[in-house]
């Protein structure tokens, strides 16, 4: 049970920068937990994020820290926030303070979180690059509830993200609590006594039009010769590490060119809270020069306001909301004649300046942080809520009798039944072994890879003569002449053909990497890796994207035990490449695939590249296989949360959602391994759900209520026909449950029935 359940103050964790780190995120995060804290309604502590080489002397609110470019560090503070008993976390995001392509190493905290995630968007790019996409639809996609500081954000994430409305909320941002007073005071304070004062405050970079307000202060002078143009904020660190401080002294030069050096302050200086208060207090018109539109979110505008000041700003997208109606000044972009004298006009009519500023400062209290502090934390609350309520669900998921528990025994009666002498059969007449269709190099491919998984601590091995069968018919597949493994031979032991599918070559390829790695026999793995590499160069002319897949499966287990092979890795890379620009010309934004049709065996693509990308560190390709994995996932999840995988009336052919029949057992086990594969790439426990959603389907969780499988004989029906299941009971199918129950027991062993973390976010 969480500290709110005990009717104690709802602990809340925020993911961002802190102070004394100097940039608008630390200051909006420490802001924003310290209003939480005064609430006294929420224990609030942030999780800093820590620039590369930068130490801080962070504040006791700062429980944690990550270092941005360790990936290690993100693992972590997923853990201690787990362990932690927070009920919330709110994530601050924004692009360029997370480690990893595009960010994307915050992806890896938030997916092993068992608790809810409120994510603010400072940044809502219209057009993201590749990269920032796919981290911003992952961010969304594990993100309960999203918040915005502005209308236009709204809007984007419903029409370029395709967000729905009731996930998003726009809670501006928060302003201190400041009367409303004279700016005499504080001039006379910071000595800029009868002086006419205009202010721009922040990190300084060249995205800030500051070069604007220099070029627009001649005009401005000749209207009020008093006026000064005050600059306060050091320059940004990241530019300060790259170019020093050039910038900083071309503005300055700019000035002296111009002759207004007399009229130009830079204070180059951070400034406490308090000294900034009395900065904005004393100006008597704030700028935002800005020359970039798609600012979604500017603290130093929204401070500015609501101090009650008359603002002159260019028309990105929060200044165009805040300062609408005659609430402040909007000028366009770049252009200093039209900046300058809408402050020479304000400057010299002082009733509308007034005016203005009563206008701002009443519009501007709901603002303050004590009001937003409130917001968030209803919001907080609602994400809660609706994480119990999913929870409840999943407690009705895993109480079912198909979810739950241990996964059936292992019975291998009706496999060994389909064997003889030679190997594997292809079919069966009922339980009864069809021989007159023969075998095929598919199949006992197939049973190969059941006897490596079966070597696995908790089952009983195959005997090693019925394993020695297996490996028999592939050696006897194999054509030197052709260089490729047939595939059907008769049940009088003649080749129907001398070269099979490339499909079935690169089967056969993943059960020899596989045997190379992981079979029983020290002998077997030598003769599996021989004829693997020898075999291995055929797959360089093939165009189909499943024997790709299939050759990257093998090729995995293989370079995992032969570290290094040269052709082993050129190959990995070749086919993990090909598969890449595959997904990479056929993707869209409704159609996450690799083909312009779904077939058989849909997932193998998927889970190839997750696992390829796993051990070549490449996270383009991870992420790549997580988004096609988890479109396919969702394709084959039926209005009843069942698995209902791709009918195979659909193969080939480009719709959505496919048609249902017939259903195959294939397309169960290549989900249950991609998604096993997507949870260990990710440690996201979702995939587990799917795996096991997947797995069900076998025992009867499925569009006609009908369990495949015999428990006693571990047979399996070839199917789901509209109105009743296939009774043949072949080869495939077989082997088919047989690899997906030899994964489920296997996590089941090592995890329970559910994995601890999963009964503790399931059940809290």
């Amino acid at each position: 049970m969480t500290m709110a359940n005990r009717n104690t103050a709802m602990r809340v964790a925020f993911i961002g920068n802190s102070l004394p780190r100097r940039c608008g995120i630390a200051t909006f995060t420490t802001d924003l937990q310290q209003a939480l804290a005064a609430s006294g309604a929420a224990d609030a502590a942030i999780i800093a994020m820590t620039d590369c080489g930068r130490s801080y002397d962070y504040p006791s609110s700062v429980a944690l820290e990550i270092q941005e470019n360790s990936l290690e560090d993100y693992v972590a503070a997923a853990d201690y926030l787990n362990r932690g008993g927070f009920d919330v976390v709110s994530l601050q995001h924004e692009f360029g303070i997370f480690g990893g392509e595009a960010g994307n190493y915050v992806t890896a905290l938030l997916a092993r979180l068992d608790i809810p995630v409120v994510t603010t968007l400072h940044t809502v790019l219209a057009e993201p690059t590749d990269a920032q996409r796919r981290v911003f639809d992952r961010i969304l996609d594990l993100s309960a509830r999203l918040v915005v500081m502005a209308e236009k954000g709204r809007e984007l994430l419903r029409t370029v993200y395709r967000v729905p409305a009731d996930k998003i909320d726009v809670i501006p941002h928060g302003i201190p609590d400041f009367d409303f007073v004279d700016p005499e005071p504080a001039k006379a304070k910071l000595g800029f006594r009868d002086r006419t004062v205009i202010l721009t405050f922040g990190l300084l970079s060249p995205n800030k039009g500051i070069e604007v307000m220099i070029d627009a202060m001649p005009a401005i002078l000749k209207s009020r010769a008093d006026a000064v143009y005050v600059v306060l904020g050091a320059t940004h660190p990241n530019l300060v590490r790259a170019q020093g401080e050039s910038y900083r002294e071309s503005l300055m030069q700019r000035a002296r060119e111009l002759g207004v050096e007399e009229h130009v302050v830079f204070r180059d200086q951070f400034v406490d809270r308090e000294t900034l208060l009395d900065f904005i207090a004393m100006c008597d018109v704030y700028v935002t020069p800005y020359l970039n539109e798609a600012q979604m979110t500017s603290g130093t505008l929204a401070y500015s306001f609501g101090l009650g000041k008359a603002v002159v700003s260019t028309p990105y997208w929060h200044a165009s909301e805040l300062l609408a109606d005659g609430r402040g000044v909007l000028v366009p972009f770049g252009d200093a004649e039209a900046t300058g004298g809408a402050i020479a006009q304000l400057l010299t009519d002082h009733p509308r300046r007034e005016a203005m500023r009563k206008r701002a400062y009443s519009s501007s209290r709901s603002m303050m942080w004590g009001n937003t502090a409130k917001r968030y934390l209803t919001l907080f609350n609602a994400a809660l809520s609706d994480s119990r309520k999913r929870a409840a669900r999943f407690r009705e998921e895993i109480d079912s009798p198909m979810l739950a528990g241990t996964p059936p025994p292992m019975q291998l009666g009706h496999m060994l039944a389909m064997c003889d002498d030679i190997g594997l059969f292809q079919h069966a007449v009922h339980s009864v072994p069809d021989r007159h269709h023969g075998y095929c190099v598919d199949d006992n491919a197939r049973a190969l890879l059941v006897a490596c998984a079966l070597n696995r601590g908790g089952e009983q091995r195959l005997s090693d003569t019925l394993t020695a069968r297996f490996a028999a018919f592939i050696q006897h597949a194999w054509n030197p002449d052709t260089r490729y493994f047939r595939n059907f031979m008769s049940y009088d032991r003649r080749w129907l053909e001398d070269r099979g599918s490339e499909d079935s070559h690169g089967r056969t390829l993943w059960a020899l990497g596989e045997a190379a790695a992981s079979d029983s026999s020290a002998s077997r793995r030598r003769w599996a890796a021989s004829l693997f590499i020898a075999a291995l160069p055929t797959v360089e002319d093939f165009g189909s994207p499943r024997a790709w897949a299939f050759t990257l499966l093998g090729l995995d287990p293989y370079c995992a035990a032969f570290p290094g092979d040269p052709i082993a890795e050129r190959y990995r890379t070749l086919l993990a490449d090909r598969l890449m620009a595959l997904f990479a010309q056929t993707e869209t934004e409704d159609w996450v695939w690799f083909e312009d049709g779904l077939a058989y065996d849909n997932a193998r693509l998927p889970q190839a590249l997750i696992v390829t990308g796993v051990a070549k560190r490449s996270t383009t390709q991870i992420q790549a296989g997580l988004r096609s994995l988890r479109w396919l996932v969702d394709i084959q999840t039926s209005p009843l949360g069942r698995f209902r995988p791709v009918g195979s009336a659909t193969f080939g052919e480009r719709r959505e959602p496919p048609l249902a029949f017939d259903q195959q057992p294939l397309e169960a086990t290549a989900t249950i391994s991609a998604c096993l594969v997507a949870w260990r790439a990710e440690g996201d426990r979702a995939w587990t759900i799917e795996a096991r959603r997947a797995f069900a389907w076998f025992l009867g969780e499925n569009d006609l209520s009908i369990p495949l499988v015999d428990p006693e004989t571990g047979g399996c029906r070839d199917g789901l026909h509209p109105d009743r299941a296939n009774e043949n009971r072949g080869g495939e199918s077989v082997v088919s449950y047989i690899l997906s129950l030899a994964e489920m027991r296997g996590l089941a062993r090592a995890h329970g029935a559910w994995t601890k973390r999963e009964l503790r976010a399931l059940r809290a």
